[in-house]
């Protein structure tokens, strides 16, 4: 091909200009995308901690049926200020809890979700009366800790009349209907919290194709994102397609991967530049206990230890799952492995000493 003269693909722009698209150019690829912003903390967080904290299984627990009045005491009695500081010991520099699964029993109020499934009074709403994320936020903000909240990407399928009145099917649906009522409820708890809360983990997303990649103008992965960032747009979210050993993003509107592992021991980092796989941050999510939310532990302090620095080799993130008691606290024999695993984050990266 012959040689063509300077800026002859460019014949409308100054040299002047042309610098200044270079630069502007060379300075957009070099700038962290926009999930990796949102995310970047992430990196330096290093090590957080989870807890389902639901009222199904607390009410087996308490060798109990669930109910509107257990689900309130449990939640009322839930001590804040203890957990926080239990966290703040260890190291840990983020937290996520669960604000409901499959039961219908959240642990804040949500005036759309009521009106929604039909909930005619207060008294009736699975909903509890303490907003439980802000009380919690705020005692964890008093220490320097980040909040996150969980929620499942689908109805709480234990409950059939919420299933129902959000018209919601299980499986590979469109589920148009569905997802509108639900990103109205999502929202309405992303206005309440504000910046209270500093992201999302969105779990069973396992029919992304189905439910979020249709092209026909209805609810997508960008209407669901919008929805969780409405009160806080710096809000990260990751959505988990469920145990995926490699380090995979399922939408660009990850900002971290949501790394769902049951065995610490399989999880492979794939495809990791400088603590990112496609733009989303990396980071594993295991649990500490036999099973998620509950149990003994079942791995050593060392073993705990050995598997968060194969994430930290990553520049990635690692959330330990660790059981609450019944008033919202961890037990010692839990509280041992995290301030180990605090202690090893603190030698990797000195400013997430406790």
């Amino acid at each position: 091909m012959a040689r063509m003269k300077n800026h002859s693909l460019f014949p409308f722009f100054s040299k002047s200009a042309l610098a200044g698209a270079v630069v502007l150019m060379v300075f957009l690829a070099a700038s962290p995308s926009r999930a990796s912003e949102r995310a970047a903390w992430m990196q330096e967080a290093r090590f957080g901690v989870m807890s389902h904290f639901l009222a199904d299984w607390r009410a087996r627990a308490d060798g109990e049926p669930a109910s509107i009045a257990h689900w309130n005491e449990l939640i009322d009695n839930f001590n804040v200020d203890k957990l926080a500081g239990q966290l703040a010991s260890v190291g840990a520099k983020y937290y996520l809890i669960t604000i409901g699964q499959n039961s219908g029993y959240f642990l804040a109020p949500n005036a759309t979700y009521d009106k929604l499934t039909g909930v005619t009074s207060p008294e009736l709403s699975k909903c509890s009366r303490r907003d439980l994320v802000s009380d919690l936020s705020a005692a964890l903000a008093k220490r320097g800790i980040k909040l996150m909240v969980y929620l499942p990407s689908g109805a709480p399928v234990g409950d059939r009349a919420a299933v129902k009145a959000l018209e919601f099917q299980n499986g590979a649906h469109r589920n148009r209907e569905f997802q509108v009522k639900w990103e109205a409820i999502i929202r309405d708890w992303s206005l309440r919290w504000g910046d209270k809360i500093c992201g999302w983990w969105f779990d069973g997303c396992y029919w992304p194709n189905a439910m979020y990649r249709a092209e026909d103008g209805g609810p997508s992965f960008a209407t669901f994102a919008a929805a969780a960032r409405a009160g806080n747009p710096k809000s990260a979210l990751g959505f988990n397609p469920g145990v995926v050993y490699r380090t995979l993003s399922m939408t660009p509107h990850d900002d971290y991967i949501a790394g769902e592992a049951s065995d610490p021991k399989l999880w492979s980092p794939r495809h990791v530049v400088d603590g990112e796989v496609d733009g989303a941050q990396v980071h594993m999510l295991c649990f500490l206990g036999e099973r998620w939310g509950m149990g003994k532990p079942r791995f050593t302090s060392e073993q705990v230890i050995k598997y968060s620095q194969a994430v930290w080799a990553q520049n990635g993130a690692v959330t330990w799952d660790t059981p609450l008691q019944k008033d919202g606290t961890f037990a010692p024999e839990f509280l041992e492995q995290l301030k180990a695993v605090g202690e090893a984050a603190a030698k990797e990266n000195p400013s997430t000493s406790p």
